[in-house]
């Protein structure tokens, strides 16, 4: 079987594997934790991982198990062979170099080659930013 034989289910049990392992490294959860804290129960979490579906998981599923370990669902999606169907783009111009920006990020997060301490640093920030109060001019 070539690399372009690899079904949606090979590639996203790939997908699930690797998030299971980051948490288990990163965060030190256990598939129970970690069907806790996506909401993806422990049983569809073990047919994910063994390829064994024939329609596409549901896609609020993935979603909340992706935001949950703080993943790109495009990349969940791109696993599934699925278009990216998160939010569309927004057509703003002043979006770009965030949007750029933001794609790096997540980027460097869905890449398997970045450290897992790395990884947890860049989220940690994120958090960290996500909860600063904003401060309003005036």
């Amino acid at each position: 079987m070539g690399s372009s034989d690899v079904t949606p289910q090979m590639a996203f049990a790939r997908f699930v594997r690797r998030a299971i392992d980051d948490a288990r490294d990163e965060r030190g959860w256990t598939v129970t934790d970690l069907a806790s804290h996506t909401g993806v129960g422990r049983s569809t979490v073990f047919r994910w991982l063994a390829g064994d579906w024939q329609d596409y998981p549901e896609l609020a599923k993935v979603r909340g198990f992706c935001a949950a370990l703080d993943l790109p669902v495009a990349a969940a999606f791109r696993a599934l062979g699925l278009p990216d169907a998160g939010p569309a783009p927004r057509k703003r111009g002043d979006d770009g170099p965030v949007e750029a920006d933001v794609r790096v990020i997540l980027d460097r997060l869905a890449d398997p080659t970045v450290p897992a301490e790395e990884k947890h640093h860049i989220r940690d920030l994120l958090r960290y930013l996500a909860r600063r109060p904003i401060r309003r001019a005036g």
